[in-house]
């Protein structure tokens, strides 16, 4: 099974922290760009007609933004030009501060099954500080339209003045409401963007501190049944992202849109960031691929156990002996006794100890050099 992605780059204004591929001032562009992605998605019909796919995501940018029908006609060219599985899960990404009854009414009707919804802080004021255009109360009217159904709710650390009892306040806050799912990650101020400044100027917590709110966070997600199998993802049983976990397990998917990464047959493929350049690439019939990479076996050696051990699962040891032929014990000895404070091998898993899951780049990186 593979996953699809569509990114729609439209949004109502730009986050104080957003890096992503999103134009706040080109909304007019939608009709036009969508045309685009069903066109593209046309073009790679006959290439993908052996794939079967389980999961399509649709992210942004913001895409609850566009008209609702735009995305109904997106979710149609999908199973049009592809092998969608009957019950995959099909997800869209939402702001509360463009949501309404009307659009979630379409969603649901064109057979979107899940919903990602950035909640981000249940503050106010730390909603505003970062460009956020809801509020709290536009959060609890978009969960009580999502009442029973499967969503999701994002939740950042590492914000200006942002306390443990704000994080813990947050997800209590989605999970009273019905989140089934909740993603908590902490924020990565990028060079560039208007809250880099603050990260300049040391008004961002440290990492020490981010550290400290993802444990308390992690401890109250714990405590309402929400089990972590990813280091930034927590989910009551059943629920964790499908899409998500075809990524982690190296997984086939493919791309569609501006900005859109791909990885198929071991070729990664990147579309352009530049909304006039896809425009010009797929109405003159090409792609709009600026970059293209063949995965070597080093490679896929790398990304196998970087994002295992991202998993609360850890790296399969019987799988990776299957992949590449060797043993991962005796390869990396050298490297496990070094982690063995912080990783360990347990049914036939090598993974990461509980307590050090948050600074587990630290320890990846180990087995990288």
């Amino acid at each position: 099974m593979a996953g699809i992605y569509v990114h729609i780059p439209f949004c109502k204004s730009k986050c104080t922290y957003c890096d992503f591929a999103s134009f706040p001032d080109k909304l007019c562009y939608a009709e036009s760009y969508m045309a685009c992605v069903y066109r593209e998605m046309a073009k790679r019909k006959e290439e993908l007609k052996n794939y079967k796919f389980d999961t399509l995501y649709i992210g942004g940018g913001t895409p609850s933004v566009i008209d609702e029908n735009y995305i109904a006609m997106l979710v149609a060219a999908a199973r049009k030009n592809f092998n969608l599985a009957e019950k995959s899960e099909i997800t869209i990404e939402m702001n509360p501060g463009t949501v309404s009854a009307k659009k979630t009414e379409t969603y649901l009707k064109c057979g979107i099954n899940r919903f990602s919804v950035g909640l981000q802080t249940a503050v106010d004021s730390q909603l505003r500080e970062i460009g956020r255009i809801h509020t709290l109360k536009e959060f609890l009217l978009c969960a009580k339209l999502l009442k029973g159904r499967n969503f999701s709710a994002d939740v950042m650390l590492g914000l200006k003045n942002q306390t443990a009892a704000d994080v813990i306040k947050t997800i209590e806050t989605a999970a009273y409401s019905g989140a089934k799912h909740i993603s908590m990650y902490a924020l990565s101020p990028e060079d560039g963007t208007p809250i880099y400044t603050d990260y300049l100027n040391g008004e961002l917590p440290d990492g020490d501190e981010v550290a400290e709110l993802y444990a308390a966070g992690a401890n109250k997600l714990k405590e309402l049944g929400f089990n972590r199998y990813e280091v930034s993802n927590f989910a009551k049983s059943g629920f964790e992202s499908r899409h998500n976990l075809n990524y982690w397990r190296r997984g086939e998917y493919i791309g569609f849109g501006v900005a859109a990464s791909s990885c198929i047959n071991n070729v990664r493929f990147t579309n352009t960031f530049d909304l006039d350049e896809y425009f010009k690439c797929i109405l003159s019939d090409n792609f709009a691929v600026v970059s293209s990479e063949k995965i070597d076996e080093a490679g896929q050696e790398e990304e196998f156990i970087m994002l295992a051990l991202r998993t609360e699962r850890g790296l399969d040891l019987s799988e990776f002996q299957k992949l590449f032929g060797v043993n991962f014990l005796e390869k990396y000895s050298e490297q496990i006794q070094k982690a063995r404070e912080y990783a360990e091998v347990f049914e036939g898993f090598y993974k990461i100890k509980e307590e050090f899951m948050f600074v587990q780049n630290s320890i990846i990186i180990g087995f990288l050099n």
